[in-house]
């Protein structure tokens, strides 16, 4: 082999550098899709009153106070695991939609200093939806996150 690196040996190696880093990412992109859509979800139990709570999660904007598997903010606790905080049950659905309820009914509690929640006037539909979508994901895999049961 030459002491000098010319031109056309450089872009070979530039090629093919690139294009096995190209096809790990394609691989690793590829993995992480099937490993999110067949392991990590609970398709399952994923039914129309879910999703339509994820959709209020998003028109409420909650994940600017809240995080929920550990994406989001920071001011409010942790809910991908409020349910198992709160006592209830996989698949007690009327019992997450009593808790929930009551517990945003009774914000703000106009404490002074104290974090608070805002009231946002739901419907008793919106707070079982909201409820269902906490119920189920409080069912993902979540390997372990949150670290501790306080969220």
């Amino acid at each position: 082999m030459r002491e000098v690196m010319t031109k056309s040996m450089a872009r070979n190696i530039f090629y093919g550098g690139s294009l096995f880093f190209i096809l790990i990412f394609v691989g690793l992109t590829a993995h992480s899709h099937f490993y999110i859509t067949k392991t990590s979800t609970d398709k399952a139990t994923l039914t129309e009153s879910v999703a339509q709570g994820k959709l209020l999660w998003e028109k409420h904007a909650c994940i600017n106070c809240h995080t929920l598997l550990g994406e989001g903010a920071y001011f409010a606790p942790e809910l991908a695991n409020v349910m198992t905080r709160w006592g209830i049950e996989p698949g007690d659905h009327e019992g997450a939609f009593t808790a929930l309820k009551g517990w945003m009914d009774a914000m703000p509690t106009g404490i002074e200093g104290r974090r608070q929640m805002p009231n946002f006037g739901l419907t008793d539909e919106e707070y079982r939806q909201i409820a269902d979508f906490l119920l189920w994901t409080n069912t993902i895999r979540a390997q372990d996150w949150p670290p501790n049961d306080a969220g």
